[in-house]
């Protein structure tokens, strides 16, 4: 059974590697790329996946959310991130629910809701 799960989360993060190589790419110097974004976001895996077995964030998660959301400081940035994350939800196989799980659980307030079906472009905050 131990096995199993070193298996799975083996294959997680080489799942998230990969998203990270298919979907990074470069940015303005002070702006935060999809592929920052997501390496700072590893640390959420095991709970956004549902098969992964966590059952918090945990606080390198946490922290590694309000770093994201502290470098997207600009509508643009914001709305780069939103569909990187989409894109990134279906490679990894995120459960959604989790996903709007973390806000709450890390104590974080998000100007962004965290929805699958939301449209990227309407983000004007």
């Amino acid at each position: 059974m131990e096995k199993k799960k070193v298996t799975l989360m083996v294959w997680s993060i080489l799942c998230l590697g990969l998203a990270i190589m298919v979907l990074g790419r470069s940015a303005p110097e002070n702006d935060i790329t999809c592929q920052q974004a997501l390496t700072d976001l590893l640390p959420c895996t095991p709970f956004l996946k549902a098969d992964a077995g966590a059952d918090q964030p945990g606080v390198p998660c946490c922290l590694g959310v309000q770093t994201v959301f502290q470098a997207a400081n600009t509508t643009q940035i914001r709305r780069d991130l939103c569909g990187c994350f989409k894109k990134a939800a279906v490679v990894l196989g995120v459960n959604p629910e989790r996903a709007k799980q973390i806000p709450t659980l890390c104590n974080i307030a998000l100007t962004i809701p965290i929805d699958p079906s939301i449209d990227c472009s309407t983000i004007n905050n």
